[in-house]
């Protein structure tokens, strides 16, 4: 499994509640244990804070109450573009005002996505599974600024990215590589068809 894949198993394991020595993660992860030290630290830079227990029965915990740090704008900071994007003379820069003010709304004011861990976690699974068999899956995936669209993908990685999961595929319908955030996913289904 790659580093990203192995972080998430990690996260999935610990999210239990359950206490893991560093050897019984290593096992399951088939990774070594400095290698699962490794992914700790990483884990705490991106603000996931794993406790550790001391001691020759220690080992890792993960607070349950901890969440992603997510930073959220509120719909009068994205309004605000509104009007300088009307006293922009300037087409170029219009329409760079434009799309800021889309992805703001899309990414943070979270209209229509899935906030479901278990909908995402079905989502990664059948990813995930995608990738290691090498199989097409079909989304519908809402768009920013365009809405609901269904796309055929090659699923090739996984990736942890500031407030959340990503899947990194090739889009069949765009013939260019992509990636889909994972609460924008609304329906996923695991094709027959193998890439």
């Amino acid at each position: 499994m790659s580093k990203i894949s192995n972080i998430f198993s990690m996260i999935s394991l610990l999210s239990s509640g359950r206490k893991y020595s560093v050897k019984e993660l290593s096992e399951k992860l088939e990774v070594s244990e400095r290698m699962i030290r490794v992914y700790k630290e990483e884990l705490d830079k991106t603000g996931i804070y794993i406790d550790t227990i001391m001691g020759p029965y220690g080992g890792y915990v993960l607070n349950n109450n901890i969440k992603l740090p997510i930073i959220k704008f509120k719909e009068e900071d994205y309004k605000i573009l509104d009007y300088y994007i009307e006293k922009e003379k300037d087409e170029s820069k219009k329409k760079n005002l434009i799309d800021l003010r889309e992805k703001i709304k899309g990414q943070y004011i979270e209209e229509n996505v899935s906030t479901n861990k278990e909908e995402v976690l079905n989502t990664y699974n059948i990813l995930s599974r995608a990738i290691k068999e090498k199989r097409k899956v079909r989304i519908t995936y809402l768009s920013y600024g365009k809405g609901l669209n269904e796309r055929d993908i090659c699923p090739a990685e996984m990736m942890l990215f500031k407030n959340g999961w990503y899947c990194v595929a090739f889009c069949l319908v765009k013939q260019d590589i992509r990636q889909f955030e994972l609460t924008r996913i609304k329906e996923i289904e695991l094709l027959d068809e193998f890439f």
